[in-house]
Protein backbone atom coordinates (compact mmCIF):
# COMPACT_ATOMS: atom_id res chain seq x y z
CA UNK A 1 0.00 0.00 0.00
CA UNK A 2 2.84 2.40 0.85
CA UNK A 3 4.53 1.61 -2.46
CA UNK A 4 1.32 2.34 -4.39
CA UNK A 5 0.76 5.61 -2.53
CA UNK A 6 4.32 6.72 -3.24
CA UNK A 7 3.91 6.00 -6.94
CA UNK A 8 0.68 7.99 -7.04
CA UNK A 9 2.34 10.99 -5.37
CA UNK A 10 5.26 10.92 -7.80
CA UNK A 11 2.88 10.67 -10.75
CA UNK A 12 0.86 13.62 -9.52
CA UNK A 13 4.01 15.71 -9.11
CA UNK A 14 5.20 14.93 -12.63
CA UNK A 15 1.83 15.91 -14.10
CA UNK A 16 1.85 19.20 -12.17
CA UNK A 17 5.16 20.18 -13.75
CA UNK A 18 3.89 19.02 -17.13
CA UNK A 19 0.72 21.11 -16.84
CA UNK A 20 2.70 24.21 -15.91
CA UNK A 21 4.82 23.89 -19.05
CA UNK A 22 1.74 23.21 -21.16
CA UNK A 23 0.04 26.40 -19.97
CA UNK A 24 2.71 28.49 -21.71
CA UNK A 25 1.55 27.30 -25.15
CA UNK A 26 -0.99 29.27 -27.17
CA UNK A 27 -4.31 27.73 -28.19
CA UNK A 28 -5.99 28.11 -31.59
CA UNK A 29 -9.37 26.38 -31.44
CA UNK A 30 -10.31 27.38 -34.99
CA UNK A 31 -7.27 25.62 -36.39
CA UNK A 32 -7.83 22.69 -34.03
CA UNK A 33 -11.36 22.23 -35.39
CA UNK A 34 -9.99 22.20 -38.94
CA UNK A 35 -7.40 19.55 -38.00
CA UNK A 36 -10.02 17.47 -36.21
CA UNK A 37 -12.39 17.58 -39.17
CA UNK A 38 -9.65 16.82 -41.68
CA UNK A 39 -7.26 14.46 -39.88
CA UNK A 40 -8.95 12.98 -36.80
CA UNK A 41 -12.50 12.47 -38.06
CA UNK A 42 -12.13 8.97 -39.52
CA UNK A 43 -10.99 7.34 -36.28
CA UNK A 44 -12.16 9.66 -33.51
CA UNK A 45 -15.01 11.62 -35.07
CA UNK A 46 -14.85 15.36 -35.74
CA UNK A 47 -16.12 16.02 -32.22
CA UNK A 48 -14.02 13.36 -30.53
CA UNK A 49 -16.80 10.78 -30.27
CA UNK A 50 -15.18 7.79 -31.90
CA UNK A 51 -17.47 5.68 -34.12
CA UNK A 52 -15.52 2.48 -33.33
CA UNK A 53 -14.69 0.90 -29.95
CA UNK A 54 -11.13 0.18 -31.05
CA UNK A 55 -10.46 3.93 -30.94
CA UNK A 56 -10.87 6.02 -27.77
CA UNK A 57 -13.55 8.63 -27.23
CA UNK A 58 -11.67 11.92 -26.88
CA UNK A 59 -14.60 14.25 -26.25
CA UNK A 60 -14.66 15.53 -22.67
CA UNK A 61 -11.24 14.07 -21.85
CA UNK A 62 -8.86 16.01 -19.62
CA UNK A 63 -6.78 18.27 -21.92
CA UNK A 64 -3.46 17.74 -20.15
CA UNK A 65 -3.87 13.99 -20.62
CA UNK A 66 -4.70 14.36 -24.32
CA UNK A 67 -1.70 16.61 -24.87
CA UNK A 68 0.63 14.18 -23.10
CA UNK A 69 -0.56 11.30 -25.28
CA UNK A 70 -0.17 13.28 -28.52
CA UNK A 71 3.31 14.35 -27.43
CA UNK A 72 4.25 10.78 -26.54
CA UNK A 73 3.24 9.54 -30.01
CA UNK A 74 5.64 12.04 -31.61
CA UNK A 75 9.26 11.13 -32.36
CA UNK A 76 11.58 13.99 -31.37
CA UNK A 77 15.19 14.73 -32.34
CA UNK A 78 15.64 11.36 -33.99
CA UNK A 79 14.58 9.50 -30.87
CA UNK A 80 11.71 6.97 -31.06
CA UNK A 81 8.34 7.99 -29.73
CA UNK A 82 7.66 7.19 -26.08
CA UNK A 83 4.36 5.63 -27.12
CA UNK A 84 4.88 3.48 -30.20
CA UNK A 85 1.94 3.49 -32.61
CA UNK A 86 2.53 3.65 -36.37
CA UNK A 87 -0.82 5.26 -37.18
CA UNK A 88 -0.73 7.91 -34.48
CA UNK A 89 2.97 8.50 -35.07
CA UNK A 90 2.21 9.38 -38.66
CA UNK A 91 -0.69 11.61 -37.66
CA UNK A 92 1.23 13.73 -35.17
CA UNK A 93 4.46 13.96 -37.20
CA UNK A 94 3.43 17.21 -38.87
CA UNK A 95 1.72 18.73 -35.82
CA UNK A 96 3.43 21.52 -33.92
CA UNK A 97 3.37 21.78 -30.15
CA UNK A 98 0.72 24.50 -30.49
CA UNK A 99 -1.36 22.23 -32.73
CA UNK A 100 -1.29 19.43 -30.17
CA UNK A 101 -2.17 21.75 -27.30
CA UNK A 102 -5.00 23.27 -29.33
CA UNK A 103 -6.39 19.87 -30.31
CA UNK A 104 -6.27 18.75 -26.69
CA UNK A 105 -8.29 21.73 -25.52
CA UNK A 106 -10.67 21.47 -28.47
CA UNK A 107 -11.55 17.82 -27.82
CA UNK A 108 -11.81 18.42 -24.07
CA UNK A 109 -14.53 21.00 -24.74
CA UNK A 110 -16.67 18.69 -26.90
CA UNK A 111 -19.68 16.93 -25.41
CA UNK A 112 -19.05 13.27 -24.80
CA UNK A 113 -21.47 10.65 -26.07
CA UNK A 114 -20.63 7.93 -23.56
CA UNK A 115 -20.43 4.25 -24.25
CA UNK A 116 -22.35 1.79 -22.06
CA UNK A 117 -21.65 -1.39 -20.13
CA UNK A 118 -22.80 -4.50 -22.00
CA UNK A 119 -21.62 -7.48 -19.93
CA UNK A 120 -23.89 -7.45 -16.88
CA UNK A 121 -22.17 -10.45 -15.32
CA UNK A 122 -18.93 -8.48 -14.99
CA UNK A 123 -20.36 -5.33 -13.43
CA UNK A 124 -20.44 -6.51 -9.80
CA UNK A 125 -16.81 -7.61 -9.93
CA UNK A 126 -15.85 -4.41 -11.72
CA UNK A 127 -17.59 -2.32 -9.09
CA UNK A 128 -15.69 -4.08 -6.30
CA UNK A 129 -12.33 -3.55 -7.99
CA UNK A 130 -13.14 0.05 -8.89
CA UNK A 131 -14.17 1.00 -5.37
CA UNK A 132 -12.00 -1.23 -3.23
CA UNK A 133 -9.34 -2.91 -5.35
CA UNK A 134 -8.04 -6.36 -4.43
CA UNK A 135 -6.13 -6.28 -1.14
CA UNK A 136 -4.75 -9.82 -1.42
CA UNK A 137 -3.21 -9.11 -4.84
CA UNK A 138 -2.05 -5.61 -3.91
CA UNK A 139 -4.36 -3.94 -6.45
CA UNK A 140 -5.46 -0.43 -5.41
CA UNK A 141 -8.96 0.90 -6.03
CA UNK A 142 -9.32 2.51 -9.45
CA UNK A 143 -11.38 5.23 -7.77
CA UNK A 144 -8.33 6.31 -5.80
CA UNK A 145 -6.88 7.99 -8.90
CA UNK A 146 -9.70 8.15 -11.44
CA UNK A 147 -12.46 9.15 -9.02
CA UNK A 148 -15.59 7.34 -7.78
CA UNK A 149 -17.46 8.33 -10.95
CA UNK A 150 -14.48 7.91 -13.28
CA UNK A 151 -14.15 11.63 -14.02
CA UNK A 152 -10.39 11.59 -13.53
CA UNK A 153 -8.40 14.42 -12.01
CA UNK A 154 -7.28 17.46 -14.06
CA UNK A 155 -3.60 17.39 -15.05
CA UNK A 156 -3.09 14.03 -13.34
CA UNK A 157 -5.41 11.14 -14.21
CA UNK A 158 -7.60 10.57 -17.32
CA UNK A 159 -11.36 10.34 -17.43
CA UNK A 160 -12.45 6.71 -17.88
CA UNK A 161 -16.20 7.07 -17.37
CA UNK A 162 -18.13 6.25 -20.55
CA UNK A 163 -15.04 5.10 -22.44
CA UNK A 164 -15.43 2.06 -24.69
CA UNK A 165 -14.86 -1.07 -22.60
CA UNK A 166 -12.96 -2.64 -25.48
CA UNK A 167 -10.50 0.25 -25.62
CA UNK A 168 -9.97 0.43 -21.85
CA UNK A 169 -9.41 -3.32 -21.63
CA UNK A 170 -6.91 -3.25 -24.47
CA UNK A 171 -4.92 -0.44 -22.87
CA UNK A 172 -4.75 -2.28 -19.55
CA UNK A 173 -3.50 -5.38 -21.35
CA UNK A 174 -0.77 -3.54 -23.23
CA UNK A 175 0.27 -1.82 -20.00
CA UNK A 176 0.47 -5.29 -18.48
CA UNK A 177 2.69 -6.56 -21.31
CA UNK A 178 4.76 -3.33 -21.22
CA UNK A 179 3.93 -2.74 -24.88
CA UNK A 180 2.67 0.61 -23.64
CA UNK A 181 5.18 2.21 -21.32
CA UNK A 182 4.41 5.92 -21.09
CA UNK A 183 3.03 5.83 -17.56
CA UNK A 184 5.04 7.85 -15.04
CA UNK A 185 6.94 5.73 -12.50
CA UNK A 186 5.44 2.58 -14.10
CA UNK A 187 2.24 3.08 -12.11
CA UNK A 188 -0.13 1.50 -14.62
CA UNK A 189 2.32 -1.23 -15.60
CA UNK A 190 2.66 -2.13 -11.93
CA UNK A 191 -1.09 -2.27 -11.36
CA UNK A 192 -2.03 -3.95 -14.66
CA UNK A 193 0.64 -6.56 -14.08
CA UNK A 194 -1.40 -7.87 -11.16
CA UNK A 195 -4.71 -8.01 -13.03
CA UNK A 196 -6.16 -11.13 -14.64
CA UNK A 197 -7.95 -10.96 -17.99
CA UNK A 198 -11.29 -11.25 -16.22
CA UNK A 199 -10.46 -8.44 -13.79
CA UNK A 200 -9.40 -6.22 -16.67
CA UNK A 201 -12.64 -6.91 -18.52
CA UNK A 202 -14.65 -6.29 -15.35
CA UNK A 203 -12.99 -2.94 -14.68
CA UNK A 204 -13.42 -1.87 -18.31
CA UNK A 205 -17.10 -2.78 -18.35
CA UNK A 206 -17.79 -0.97 -15.09
CA UNK A 207 -15.97 2.15 -16.27
CA UNK A 208 -17.96 2.18 -19.51
CA UNK A 209 -21.17 2.47 -17.52
CA UNK A 210 -19.99 5.22 -15.16
CA UNK A 211 -21.33 8.76 -15.57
Amino acid sequence: MIRTTTLAVLLAASFSVFAAEQAKTKVDLTKAKEIAEGMCVACHGADGNSPAPANPILAGQIPEYLYKQLSNFKAVDGKPAVRNNAIMGGMVAALSDEDMKSLSVYFSQQKMKPSAAKEEKLLAEGKTLWRGGDFEKGIPACAGCHGPAGAGLPAQYPRLAGQYAEYTANQLKIFRSHERANDAEKVMRTIAGKLSDRQIDAIAEYAAGLR
